[in-house]
């Protein structure tokens, strides 16, 4: 009986971290989809909204670059759970009470809060899971988390096409709020527990970059992520832009590019996490993932002409290329021992997600030099990703059904 009751709380914690990233995704996403409507309902100008919105996305970001540090290191020193649970509840309160701005100011301070607590969130989730399941079966755990995860984006994209935008951000502060309760029942991770009680540094940030080893596992893991943000930044987001380029007949929004996208997204996340148990190997499993990517990414912007059904068909195949997010969390969370863990697992997200700046900063600026040819600009910066990503392949070592009981 006790041994059922234990496993029945590791279901439980795997499901918290499932819903927290859903709540996660949800809200990353629901501002994309619901940026104009809310931004005219604010008596924005119409000829203000992309920078008003730019300027928004911005603030979140910093927001989220900045939580990542704080609650990376707190998991580290105060717990995991503590961690996934305050995080849950930063941006929940967040996300309600964006539902009643009155003006940008208060909109704009509000989704920094939000993506400062959304920054917590995943890397304290995919630590907690990693450390209590058996080592055999955490890729199974932590895939079930990104595939529920990831629903969250396709959800928001329903929800804020068919709800009023105030509507959207409270249902999903409410449903962040609802979490807490299963709070009751989850316990903290055992390996947190004993690092507690040795004599280390936990939670240390700096000695990420003051030791070489440790710098080059840490930067190798953000490479390979750049290509998942190039799809999600470039080829997503631009999507109406990129489908006028390719002749593509028909209405091409970025709400239906974010739908698709995230469908197949759910599903990589899913398939990635179960080809690396059944590999026996995340990098492998990485790398199958990269190059299906890249050959995604290179026929995606050279359909010329295709049907708006195909298109769309394209949309689902490129964001199931780049679903090798959640392995790559695991494979990052692996590298690392238990005193720095959480700190690891939670700034590379929320860095790699920073990542678009750069992406958007060297894509404007080829823009600049190829007399605006987006397709071409995008090409470019698509092959610097991938080239920056298979770099990072080669410098880490996979960590399958590694032994997580250690510390740095």
């Amino acid at each position: 009986m006790a041994d059922n009751t234990a496993i029945n709380k590791k279901y439980l914690i795997v499901l918290v971290a499932a819903l927290g990233y859903f709540v996660d995704a949800y809200d990353l996403i629901l501002f994309v989809v619901i940026r104009k409507s809310s931004l005219l309902d604010l008596n924005v100008p119409l000829e203000s909204l992309s920078s008003t919105g730019l300027n928004l996305f911005n603030i979140q970001m910093i927001g989220t670059l900045l939580g990542g540090i704080f609650f990376g290191i707190l998991g580290d020193k105060k717990g995991r759970l503590y961690v996934l649970f305050g995080s849950i509840m930063v941006y929940s309160l967040a996300n309600l009470a964006n539902g009643f701005v009155e003006n940008i100011w208060q909109y704009s301070i509000l989704r920094f809060i939000a993506g400062f607590g959304l920054a917590g969130e995943l890397g304290a989730g995919v630590t907690l899971v990693s450390e209590i399941m058996p080592k055999e079966k955490r890729g199974y755990a932590t895939a079930l988390v990104a595939a529920i995860g990831a629903a969250g984006a396709f959800t928001a994209g329903i929800v804020g096409d068919l709800t009023p935008w105030r509507y959207s951000f409270i249902i999903g502060g409410g449903m962040g709020l609802l979490l807490l309760f299963l709070r009751v029942g989850t316990f903290e991770s055992g390996l947190f527990l004993k690092s507690e009680k040795e004599n280390v540094s936990r939670g240390n940030f700096l000695q990420l970059f003051t030791h070489k080893d440790k710098l080059k596992r840490y930067l190798s893991c953000m490479l390979i992520s750049l290509p998942i943000f190039f799809v999600i930044t470039i080829l997503m987001q631009l999507a109406p832009e990129i489908a006028a380029k390719l002749n593509i007949e028909g209405e091409v929004t970025a709400g239906k590019a974010v739908m698709f996208v995230y469908i197949g997204l759910t599903i990589g996340d899913l398939t990635s996490g179960l080809l690396s148990q059944w590999l026996r190997n995340r990098k492998k499993a990485i790398i199958l993932f990269l190059i299906f990517s890249m050959v995604c990414c290179l026929l995606h912007l050279n359909s010329f002409s295709i049907s708006l059904n195909l298109l769309f068909i394209s949309y689902i195949v490129l964001g199931f290329s780049a679903g090798y997010w959640i392995s790559l969390i695991t494979l990052a969370a692996e590298q690392f021992g238990t005193n720095i863990r959480a700190t690891v697992a939670t700034t590379i997200p929320n860095f790699a997600r920073g990542a678009v700046v750069p992406i958007t900063f060297i894509y404007q600026g080829l823009m600049s030099l190829n007399d605006n040819d987006i397709l071409k600009s995008a090409l470019m910066v698509g092959i610097l990703c991938f080239i920056l990503a298979f770099a990072g392949t080669f410098f880490i070592k996979d960590t399958f059904s590694r032994d997580l009981d250690f510390t740095e």
